[in-house]
């Protein structure tokens, strides 16, 4: 299985509101960079795209380690929730309805795919690829203002 790096990041300006997205891929020395951007959504939702269309990017199943600022990317993939929120029929433990059920489950197929290592990286801080996601995805979302 190939290995293949994902930098991802999201961005919003206002919550909902314009957004971007974008995601780095490394494989073999080589960088392939994605983005776009909504006019009307949310940062998790950016965040969300920026992971599915990398995965669903790749032309075979990965080994992926993926890199992403997004605590809510992040632990419900790595502790389960998103698994248990599909498992309950996109309700949460607390009862209320789990939010973003369209893209968590393209997520979660991809995942069925891939083997996903995730990896949470401070936002704004030391990480070159993440701050250039970070600047795309701002760009990207300023193109809905």
């Amino acid at each position: 299985m190939k290995t293949v790096t994902i930098y991802t990041d999201g961005a919003c300006s206002g919550n909902p509101g314009p957004g971007g997205w974008c995601a780095i891929l490394e494989y073999a020395g080589q960088e392939k960079l994605l983005s776009g951007g909504e006019a009307n959504t949310t940062n998790n939702r950016m965040e969300l795209t920026a992971v599915i269309t990398a995965l669903e990017a790749l032309k075979e199943p990965c080994e992926v380690e993926l890199y992403s600022d997004s605590k809510y990317v992040i632990d419900a993939l790595e502790k389960g929730w998103a698994k248990g929120w599909r498992a309950r029929g996109w309700v949460k433990a607390d009862k209320k309805p789990a939010l973003n059920p369209d893209l968590w489950q393209r997520l979660l197929q991809q995942t069925e795919t891939h083997r996903l290592h995730c990896h949470w990286v401070k936002g704004h801080a030391a990480n070159e690829k993440n701050n250039r996601c970070d600047q795309q995805a701002v760009l990207e979302s300023q193109k809905y203002r």
